[in-house]
């Protein structure tokens, strides 16, 4: 599978690293920070939501965690969002946590042929009806994974930055999952 084309240069993070610097001696130089990623954070929280309110809510509490904890950021080769994205990842997880609710998943047709390519399912032969049922059966680590790299076209190295684990276990985990769907499917043929 080849990579998704959101990366960002090593020039435009180095740049962005001298504003969190600003940010970190400054908190007043953090606003530029929060103007990028606004808008691309509520995205993500609403993405698991569908909630408009509680997704003010949330990215509230991420901005304000995220400037809280600024002093303590460090550059580690990654767009300072994945950071972001990390923090929002554990505030919705902890929201459908305390509230046990069940989590929502915007999905997208073109989004689930690239999963089912990638799952190389049979011929090319699948229902979307299927495949959001085997989505559903997924743990929420497990469908945060798929999200990620599906949804959100997020390369590997920034999974592995938000999700805090290494880049080869996020691959390794992805097709782990994407097996286990895929077997989960052809199991549902044969009923």
């Amino acid at each position: 599978m080849s990579e998704p084309q959101k990366t960002v240069s090593v020039a435009a993070m180095e740049a962005e690293w001298e504003e969190i610097q600003a940010a970190q001696q400054n908190p007043a130089r953090f606003r530029p920070l929060y103007e990028r990623y606004y808008e691309p954070i509520f995205r993500f929280v609403f993405r698991r939501t569908a909630d408009s309110d509680l997704t003010a809510d949330l990215c509230s509490q991420v901005f304000l965690k995220a400037l809280q904890r600024l002093g303590a950021y460090q550059y580690r080769g990654v767009p300072f969002s994945a950071w972001l994205f990390r923090i929002a990842s554990n505030e919705v997880a902890q929201h459908f946590r305390q509230n046990s609710q069940k989590r929502t998943v915007s999905i997208e047709e073109n989004t689930l042929s690239e999963v089912a390519e990638e799952m190389e399912l049979e011929g090319g032969i699948w229902h979307m009806e299927e495949l959001v049922e085997a989505l559903d059966t997924l743990k929420p680590a497990d469908l945060s994974l798929i999200e990620l790299r599906f949804f959100e076209q997020r390369p590997f190295k920034e999974i592995a930055e938000i999700l805090d684990i290494t880049e080869s276990n996020a691959k390794v985990k992805t097709y782990r999952i994407l097996e286990r769907l895929r077997k989960w499917m052809q199991g549902q043929k044969t009923k």
